[in-house]
Order: structure tokens, then C-alpha cells, then sequence
């Protein structure tokens, strides 16, 4: 790797303003982050640029939901965001926002460079329309079954289970979550970028390196299948940019929101007397690297650079794609409390602990990556405290104690010192790669030599020996140097923890330049503890106050998709809903109870006997509606003494209240007595 200063521009996915972060977002901006630091620390201009997601349907679905404006809610949600990541120690250089007029520019200037040229088209197209609302439905108003992979509960746009774009119209069982409605489809003139046309410049720029190798051999699957022109309007109602040519048609989200890297740098540019063009011009020198999530590498790597290209900028130096976060070996769980705000996990533990932890995980493929809180506790308590800051604690007493707090004036020894430097370029090439498991390793290899240097001289045995003194500080002077090369190598990933080193040290900030220079005859300060153990009651708690979290979230994201819609409170075992006895039903009598208004008593046959049934439906069903007909019944609930009589067992029913009451009925052909398997 040269030594020579590189300019870099490097961005995060922007995060989407609908909602908090969570862990899982975490894994990508500390992984950016931590790379980002290591270039500043080898002395690099590297410019670090995000910004919050701030259009599309979600958005303006969660702002109904809460009774706000889209701008109330994105700028709430971008202080949020904020705030969360400085405390993770994410340090951008500018955080910015797409509902920017910075964005707006280069949304319509790229688009005026593309229809120009010739890249742009339009068509009448089919569109799903949602009769009962009379209105056309972005893709996020729409929710059905992806049709690539099967998976349900899929948005009209892209699938976040196996990565598929599609239109709306090619969902499998779709439905308005507007009003729960099935979608018809009608006639409407929508804009279309030509993308096949760039087909043999997405295979030249895949192909000289640009991308992971699995993210190559996915996009060689999708020029081989052939590219699809890509719709990139929408029909009013849309929180976002109005196409300027084009009233009621709006710039789709996924258009602009890339172009908000361009907007967040042209602002930081404006506010530091930077040339914007010297960074993005077609024939720039400087480096742009895009880290993202697997789920998102086809827009970033077939529509984004295509885009760049056909409006005369410079593409991607790299687009680094990273897998997804498993907790325990599962999925984020909402009910076992493994779904974990980024503020939750802050009011528990310290950030540094999932930066080192994540770290000492990554690699520079698309693996996805476990976050196991066992491994995670012994992880940071064995290599941050029990390795680096012991050796701190060890030798920074003697050195307070006897020697005035300060270190020798040479060192006997400087083969700890030479080692550090030696694996510094393999750690250095480690971090460039991407493959920061690999540098922890390594450094944590280092820190173990330390240790074991300091447990062979044994300074404790030794300074009962007035006259060997002198030995005591040499080996101390020897331990504190090492520890500050170690300080130097973990920078990047611990930089709260390294602030405080850099302040026992009594030092200016430290570079990786600094690595080849011995603290001597020094005055270091008075040791305070740099990092503690962690404690699995502080990990319980969190998972507590997970369950809490996502509970309240669960509910806002129902009333955001539809308010007919109950929020699922949380998961249940199998083993606990194979305890439910459901049967089928036969209403053979339904009346009216007396003195109440909602209930009706039912006598229902489950084939081997009948039983008496309460159930709060009258407000929807008179009882000749329901006599004869076939229900579902739990028929293992334990009896319930009412005032008028004893209810034995319940009628399952769907509604959102009021009257909106749907008792559930089983095909034709079911018998009653049938177990509901």
C-alpha cells in the first residue's frame, strides 16, 4: 500500500428517517467508521458523508400515523440519528439530509443530463389503483408476496428478504394498505431511464474491480438476464421532488436518495471552500467508496453508477457491501428482545464494546455476522481488560508510585517495541482490506506478548529489592510504550478509549506515524481505569427494556401501514401454540342475552358434545345470521363464570372494534369436531 496522501470521499447508506437506528444498522457505520478513522490515522484526507433518507411512502406514512408534517418528522428523526451515532463515536464530517435544495439540484440536473441524451422515456403503463381510496399506490402503499422468492409481507418495490426489485404490479396477492383493499390495476404515463444502454459499461466497470467478488458474480446474473428499463417516477400522493417537466410525477425515492451523497458533500464543500468537482468530475483523481448492505448492492451498483455516468460524473472507486446482523445465531427478534435500539443498548453499555466486538468479526465479504453475548462478554472482558488496559494498570502504579510518574530515560529492551512495528504494516494492510478480525487478532497476538513479557520480570517481586529499582522502571517504561503502540493500532475501533490513553500518556493525539517513537524521560499522568468488564446483568437488562422498546414500535408501524390493523404484541413459542385446542364449530342456536348489548349466546356442536359460548358480537351479527353456520372455536380454554352463566370456550373472530366484527368461518367440507392443524 503506498504511502503517498490519497483523497477520499467515503459514505454510509443513508439511514431511512421513518425510523430509530438499531444494531443492525450499527454493524455498517461503525465498519465505515472504523475504516474511515484508520485513513486520517495514516494521514489521508478522507471525507466521511451521510445524510438522512427522507422521502418515499414510509415516511409520509409514519408522519400520518403520528399526526405530523413529513418535515416535523424528518427533522425529529435526523436529530435522533444524530445523537446516536456521536454517541457510538461515529464521526461523520457532514450529516446532512435528501429534503435538501442541494439535492433537489443535482436530482434535476442529472435527470436533465440522462432525458437529454436520450435516456430518458416514457410509457403507459398498468398501475395499481386503490378503488376504495380513488387514488394510485406508491410501492410502499402496496404489500404482498415477492414474486422472485415467495417471501410475504413484501413491499411494491424491492424484497427485503432476497434483494429482488420488481414493479408493483408483479406482487403476488397484493394489498392496499391504505384500506386493506385488493389493487385493480389502471392506465398511468410514467418516466423510464434507460438502463439497458449502459449494459456494456456496467460490465467493463464490474468487471476491473469495483465490486466485492459475490456481489460480481450476482450482477453478472443480472446482465446476463438483461436489463429492465427502470421506473423512476411516481404518482402523486409522494413525499419527495416534483420531476420539474412533469406536474403530479414525482422523482422515486431510490432516484434521488443516492444522489443525497452528492448533496451532503456539495454542502460540505460550501461550508469548507472545497471544489466539488474536483471530486466528482468524470475524470477525477480522487477515490469514492460506498459501503452498504447486501440487500441494497443492485441499486448501487447497476442504477447508481449507470446514473453517474450518463450525466457526465465519476463512478464509484468501490461499492463495499457487507451481510446482515444476527443475534444469537437468529434473526433480530422483537420478542426475545434481540432487536436492540441503538439508545437502548446506550443507556446499558458501553458503545466501545460493540465497535470492538464487530471489529473483531468483520471480514471483507458479504458473510452475515452473529453477535453471540456470551462471546461478546468474555470477547471484550479477556481482550480489552484483561489484555490492553492491564498492561496500563500494571505498570502505570510503579511508574506513579516510585518513580515521581515518570518513564525511564532509555529502555534495555526494544524487542516488544520492534515487534508492534514490524506487524504494523500486515495490521495496516488488514484495515485497508476490510479484514479488521484479522488486525484484531493480530494486535490482540501483540497485547499477549506484552503481558507475558511483564508477567516474565515480575516488577512486583523485583522493587522489594531497593537495588533493583532501576530494573522496575525500565520494565515499566518498556510496558507503557508498548501499550501506547497498541493504543495507536486499536484507534480506529476504540477512539473514546484511545482519548483517554492519549490523556494518561500525557500526549498529543496519536497518528500511526507515531508508532516508530519511545515515550522517554516522560511525565505520564496519574492511571484511571480505561475500560471495565462487562456484566451479563447490564446484557439482561437490555433485553428487557428491548422488549419494552419494540412493543411501542410494533404499534407504530401498524397504525403507519393501517389503522384497521392490530400491532403484534410479541412472539410466541410453537410449543406454546400447540397447547390451543381449535375446533370446528357448528352454530346450532344463537339468541340475544338479556341486559347486555354486545353478547350473544351460542350453542355449538364440536361433533362429541355441545358447549355454551359468550361471544361479543352482536353489534355485527343477529342471531339468524349465524345459526347454521361453521366457526372456529378454542376448545380447550378453561371455563369462565359470567353473570349470565358459564362460558365454555371462545369464538374466534377478526375487526378493529366497534362494529367491524368478522366471526371466522372454515370451507365447505369441514365437520365439526375437526381440529384446526
Amino acid at each position: 500500500m503506498s504511502s503517498q496522501s490519497r483523497r477520499m470521499v467515503v459514505t454510509s447508506a443513508l439511514p431511512y428517517a421513518n425510523g430509530p437506528i438499531h444494531i443492525g444498522h450499527l454493524l455498517e457505520y461503525i465498519q465505515t467508521d472504523i475504516w474511515v478513522r484508520f485513513q486520517k490515522l495514516r494521514g489521508h484526507e478522507c471525507i466521511y458523508i451521510c445524510a438522512d433518507d427522507a422521502h418515499g411512502t414510509p415516511v409520509m406514512l409514519r408522519a400520518q400515523a403520528e399526526g405530523v408534517t413529513p418535515e416535523v418528522l424528518i427533522e425529529r428523526m435526523k436529530i435522533e440519528h444524530e445523537a446516536d451515532f456521536a454517541d457510538f463515536v461515529i464521526e461523520f464530517d457532514n450529516y446532512y439530509s435528501t429534503h435538501s435544495e442541494e439535492n433537489r439540484h443535482y436530482s434535476e440536473y442529472i435527470y436533465q443530463q440522462l432525458k437529454s441524451a436520450g435516456h430518458i422515456r416514457t410509457q403507459i403503463i398498468s398501475q395499481a389503483y386503490d378503488p376504495k381510496a380513488e387514488m394510485f399506490l406508491p410501492d410502499r402503499f402496496i404489500k404482498g408476496e415477492c414474486p422472485n422468492c415467495g417471501a410475504d409481507d413484501q413491499y411494491g418495490d424491492n424484497c427485503e428478504v432476497c434483494g429482488a426489485t420488481y414493479a408493483p404490479t408483479e406482487l403476488k396477492n397484493p394489498v392496499s394498505v391504505v384500506t386493506g383493499e385488493t389493487p385493480i390495476e389502471k392506465d398511468s404515463e410514467q418516466y423510464f431511464f434507460k438502463l439497458a444502454e449502459y449494459e456494456d459499461m456496467l460490465k467493463t466497470w464490474t468487471r476491473a474491480g469495483h465490486v466485492q467478488k459475490e456481489i460480481a458474480n450476482k450482477m453478472d446474473e443480472w446482465l446476463d438476464e438483461g436489463l429492465k428499463d427502470w421506473d423512476i417516477s411516481r404518482n402523486a400522493p409522494y413525499w419527495g421532488f416534483e420531476i420539474p417537466d412533469a406536474p403530479g410525477k414525482y422523482f422515486y425515492v431510490w432516484l434521488d436518495a443516492p444522489i443525497g451523497y452528492m448533496a451532503s458533500f456539495k454542502n460540505w464543500c460550501d461550508r469548507n471552500d472545497y471544489n466539488f468537482d474536483d471530486y466528482w468530475k468524470a475524470d477525477s483523481e480522487t477515490e469514492l467508496y460506498h459501503f452498504i448492505g447486501k440487500d441494497i448492492a443492485r441499486f448501487h451498483t447497476l442504477f447508481w453508477p449507470a446514473m453517474l455516468h450518463g450525466a457526465g460524473f465519476r463512478k464509484p472507486s468501490a461499492v463495499y457491501c457487507h451481510g446482515f446482523l444476527t443475534v444469537d445465531g437468529k434473526k433480530m427478534s422483537k420478542s426475545r428482545g434481540t432487536f436492540i435500539m441503538a439508545r437502548t443498548y446506550l443507556d446499558h453499555l458501553n458503545p466501545e464494546y460493540l465497535r470492538y466486538y464487530f471489529a473483531a468479526k468483520l471480514g471483507p465479504g458479504i458473510d452475515d455476522i452473529d453477535l453471540n453475548f456470551e462471546d461478546f462478554s468474555a470477547r471484550v472482558n479477556s481482550d480489552l481488560v484483561g489484555k490492553l488496559v492491564n498492561i496500563a494498570s500494571r505498570c502505570a502504579g510503579f511508574i506513579n508510585k516510585r518513580f515521581e510518574g515518570r518513564l525511564g530515560r532509555s529502555i534495555s529492551d526494544d524487542s516488544l517495541s520492534r515487534q508492534c512495528i514490524a506487524a504494523a504494516e500486515g495490521i495496516a494492510t488488514a484495515y485497508e482490506n476490510r479484514e479488521f478480525s484479522r488486525a484484531m487478532r493480530d494486535i490482540m497476538a501483540l497485547a499477549d506478548r506484552a503481558n507475558q513479557y511483564i508477567d516474565e520480570k515480575q516488577p512486583w517481586v523485583t522493587i522489594k529489592d531497593e537495588a533493583r529499582h532501576a530494573q522496575v522502571q525500565d520494565v515499566c517504561t518498556i510496558g507503557i510504550n508498548c501499550f501506547r503502540q497498541l493504543v495507536i493500532l486499536l484507534k480506529p475501533v476504540l477512539p473514546r478509549l484511545a482519548a483517554a490513553a492519549e490523556e494518561f500518556l500525557n500526549v498529543d493525539a496519536l497518528m500511526w506515524a507515531d508508532l516508530e517513537n519511545n515515550l522517554l524521560d516522560h511525565p505520564i499522568n496519574r492511571y484511571k481505569p480505561l475500560m471495565t468488564r462487562v456484566e451479563k446483568v447490564l446484557i439482561e437488562r437490555m433485553i428487557e427494556a428491548s422488549k419494552e422498546d419494540l412493543v411501542k414500535e410494533q404499534n407504530l408501524k401498524a397504525q403507519s401501514n393501517d389503522p384497521s390493523i392490530e400491532p403484534i404484541d410479541s412472539e410466541i413459542a410453537y410449543d406454546d401454540f400447540a397447547k390451543l385446542d381449535l375446533r370446528v364449530a357448528r352454530i346450532v342456536e344463537a339468541k340475544r342475552v338479556e341486559k347486555s348489548d354486545k353478547l350473544l349466546q351460542l350453542t355449538l356442536d364440536i361433533g362429541a358434545e355441545t358447549r355454551n359460548v359468550f361471544a361479543g358480537i352482536s353489534a355485527a351479527y343477529t342471531p339468524e345470521q349465524l345459526e347454521g353456520k361453521l366457526t372456529v372455536m378454542v376448545a380447550n380454554l378453561a371455563p369462565r363464570k359470567m353473570r349470565f352463566g358459564v362460558s365454555e370456550g371462545m369464538v374466534l373472530a377478526a375487526g378493529s372494534g366497534g362494529d367491524e366484527i368478522y366471526v371466522l368461518n372454515p370451507d365447505d367440507g369441514a365437520r365439526p369436531g375437526m381440529r384446526i392443524r
